[in-house]
C-alpha cells in the first residue's frame, strides 16, 4: 500500500490529464467487478486499478457539478451523482449509462490533500465486498476528485434518523444484516496481510446498495496497524466524538480494537433508534453509551431502550444477544473486545436463530415512542417514558480532530 501511496504522490497533479480514451492506473477497466465474485473473502490488489479521468471528463458526468446532482456534503466538499459508461467509464449522457458518485474537493477544506491520496492509496488496493468500489480519480491543479460505485440505498445514518417517505424503518433482520456486512468489512481489514486500521467507523460512513448490502466508505482516515511486536500505532487523535475509542482519544495510541468500539457504538445507535452524541436530549443522556451501557444486560429494561420504530417485531432473546455482544465491544480495555471475525460470527448466529418475533408490545409501555411521520426525535429513558426536547434528525456529525 506504502509503494503505491508514494507512487500516486511522485506522479503529482498535472494541467493535462490522460485523455478521455479511458486511461488506467493498473489493469483494465470493468475488471473489479468480476474480482469480487471470484473473491468473496476479499484481497489486496498486486496492482491499483483505478481509470484515472479528466477534470472536463468528470465535469461533463456530473452536468458542470449541476446543484440538483448534489448527493451529500462533508468535510472534504460535495459528493456529485454522475453518469459514465459501464465498460469504459467514459462520461455519459444525464440517464444514460451507469450512476456513479463523484466527490470533489473543497480547495478550503483542511482534511484535503492528505485524506484524497488516502482514499486512493487504501481503496485504489483493497477490494471486499463490503467496501465501497472505489472507480478512479482526477489530480488537475487544484482539482482533487474521487469517483466511487453508486450506492443507491444512502447511509446507515439516514435511515436509522431521518424521517419521511424515503427513509421507512429498517427492520430487525435488515439492521442484522447491514450490522454482519459491516463487520465482514472492518474484519478483512484487520485480518488482512497488513492490517488497516479505519479510525472513522459511523453510521455515515456506512452505505447501503439496492439490496441493503452494507459498504464502508471514506477511508481518509485510515491508518496502517501495527507491526512487529507492536500493539498499536501512535497518531494525532482525529475523528468523530462519540465513536473514538477511549483510549485513543486519551492518549492517541490506536489499536486495531479501536475500531471494535467504534463498531459497538452503531450496533448500539442501531439498537436504540438514537444518535451517539444529542446535547439536546435531557442532561446525564448526551453521551448514549455512558447513558445505555448500564441498562444493555438487562433483559427486562432493554426492552424499553430498543428502537420504537421497531414495534416490537425483534426476537427477545436475538435482541438481547446483540445487547451483550454491544457490551463487549464497549469495553474499556480493548484487550477485553472481541476481535471483529468472533463479531462477525456472534452476529451471524443471532441471525441464524429461527426465533419468532416477540409479539407487538403496547407502544406506551416503550419510552418516547415516536410518530413514524415526524423530522424529530424524541428522547427516551430506559427507565421512564420522556416526551420532552427533540432535535432534527437529519444533522451530519462531522469528523473533527480532538484535542
Amino acid at each position: 500500500l506504502l509503494e503505491f501511496y508514494y507512487a500516486i504522490t511522485a506522479r503529482g497533479p498535472s494541467s493535462r490529464a490522460p485523455s478521455s480514451c479511458g486511461s488506467v492506473y493498473g489493469r483494465s477497466v470493468g475488471s473489479r467487478a468480476s474480482a469480487e465474485e471470484a473473491y468473496p473473502d476479499g484481497r489486496i490488489l498486486e496492482v491499483p486499478n483505478l481509470r484515472i479521468f479528466t477534470f472536463s471528463e468528470l465535469r461533463a458526468a456530473t452536468q458542470k457539478f449541476k446543484v440538483d446532482y448534489v448527493l451529500g456534503e462533508g468535510g472534504f466538499g460535495r459528493v456529485y451523482k454522475g453518469w459514465v459508461d459501464e465498460t469504459t467509464l467514459n462520461p455519459s449522457k444525464s440517464g444514460v449509462g451507469m450512476i456513479v458518485a463523484v466527490k470533489k474537493l473543497n480547495p478550503e477544506s483542511m482534511q484535503g490533500l492528505q485524506e484524497w491520496r488516502s482514499e486512493v492509496n487504501f481503496l485504489g488496493r483493497l477490494s471486499h465486498p463490503n467496501l465501497v468500489k472505489l472507480l478512479g480519480y482526477c489530480w488537475e491543479d487544484k482539482e482533487l476528485l474521487l469517483v466511487y460505485e453508486f450506492m443507491s440505498k444512502g447511509s446507515l445514518e439516514n435511515h436509522l434518523f431521518r424521517r419521511g417517505a424515503g427513509f421507512q424503518p429498517l427492520s430487525w433482520s435488515l439492521r442484522l444484516r447491514i450490522a454482519i456486512g459491516a463487520a465482514r468489512g472492518l474484519a478483512f481489514l484487520h485480518t488482512s496481510e497488513k492490517q488497516v486500521i479505519y479510525r472513522d467507523f459511523k453510521a455515515s460512513n456506512i452505505l447501503l446498495d439496492s439490496n441493503f448490502n452494507a459498504k464502508l466508505s471514506d477511508f481518509g482516515l485510515a491508518k496502517n496497524g501495527p507491526t512487529g511486536n507492536d500493539t498499536h500505532v501512535t497518531t494525532r487523535v482525529m475523528g468523530t466524538y462519540g465513536y473514538a475509542a477511549p483510549e485513543y482519544v486519551a492518549t492517541g495510541h490506536l489499536y486495531i480494537k479501536s475500531d471494535v468500539y467504534g463498531f459497538g457504538v452503531v450496533l448500539l445507535e442501531m439498537l436504540t433508534g438514537l444518535r451517539a452524541l444529542d446535547t439536546n436530549r435531557p442532561s446525564g443522556q448526551h453521551n448514549l453509551v455512558d447513558w445505555a451501557k448500564p441498562v444493555l444486560a438487562d433483559r427486562r429494561k432493554l426492552a424499553r431502550l430498543m428502537d420504537p420504530r421497531l414495534e416490537g417485531q425483534y426476537p427477545s432473546r436475538g435482541a438481547l444477544q446483540a445487547a451483550q455482544l454491544t457490551l463487549k465491544c464497549l469495553a474499556t480495555d480493548p484487550k477485553s473486545r472481541p476481535s471483529m471475525k468472533e463479531v462477525v460470527a456472534a452476529l451471524e448466529e443471532i441471525e441464524s436463530r429461527k426465533s419468532r418475533p416477540a409479539e407487538p408490545r403496547d407502544l406506551s409501555l416503550c419510552r418516547g415512542a415516536r410518530s413514524h411521520g415526524s423530522a424529530h426525535v424524541h428522547h427516551r429513558s430506559p427507565y421512564t417514558p420522556r416526551h420532552d426536547g427533540s432535535r432534527s434528525a437529519g444533522r451530519v456529525s462531522h469528523r473533527s480532530p480532538m484535542l
